[in-house]
């Protein structure tokens, strides 16, 4: 007698067939239940929000900045967590780690030293900021904060100066990075970015 993992019928006359009209959609077949249906040791990281990236890659077209579209949204839609005067707080649509953010100007310039004194003073205010929210939204231990300064140093979007912070957690440092190049993001960025809104300190 062999092993049956999955507990679902070995039988094939328990299941519709692939045309069967009173199949519900997804319903499995007897095919998919003996391919698709079985567990194993795996486990999967489900991240379809990425095919933006897969398909056209991180860059902008050279017409078209991100951090200048993403005000001109809803917060929703722009995935921003907060708007002040000269700046803003976003999320990062490819996170380093969960809870991503950037911290931005308005104006459209590319590095730090362009900036004027307001825009230095409210990026240093809401990296703060979005420190104790983060702290006390996702309990994390520590941050990682920098800005890459052009594309030589790694900037993903060069043209439009924009800080990075990184919320890190004692434990969360395994294999994945190193061996499979690959990241952990265990929640919905849209998720993330209204908890932070939602605690973050009213004006």
């Amino acid at each position: 007698m062999t092993d049956n993992p999955s507990g679902l019928s070995q039988n094939p006359e328990d299941y519709p067939t692939p045309d069967d009209p009173s199949r519900e959609a997804g319903a499995p077949t007897w095919m998919s239940s003996e391919i698709g249906g079985v567990p194993d040791e795996f486990q999967r990281l489900w991240t379809p929000y990425r095919m933006v990236y897969i398909k056209s890659g991180q860059m902008p077209d050279a017409d078209a900045c991100p951090f200048c579209l993403a005000p001109t949204l809803a917060d929703e839609d722009g995935l921003i967590v907060h708007r002040g005067e000269h700046a803003y707080v976003i999320m990062n649509l490819y996170p380093y780690n969960t809870g991503h953010i950037m911290v931005n100007p308005y104006r459209h310039i590319g590095t730090y030293d362009q900036a004027n004194a307001d825009e230095i003073a409210e990026i240093g205010a809401l990296t703060q900021t979005a420190m104790r929210v983060l702290g006390e939204t996702s309990r994390c231990d520590g941050f990682n904060i920098g800005m890459n300064q052009g594309r030589i140093a790694g900037a993903g979007i060069a043209d439009h100066l924009h800080q990075h912070i990184v919320p890190r957690w004692a434990l969360d440092s395994n294999f994945f990075p190193i061996i499979a190049k690959t990241k952990a993001i265990p929640r919905l960025i849209e998720e993330i970015r209204a908890e932070l809104q939602a605690a973050w300190p009213k004006d």
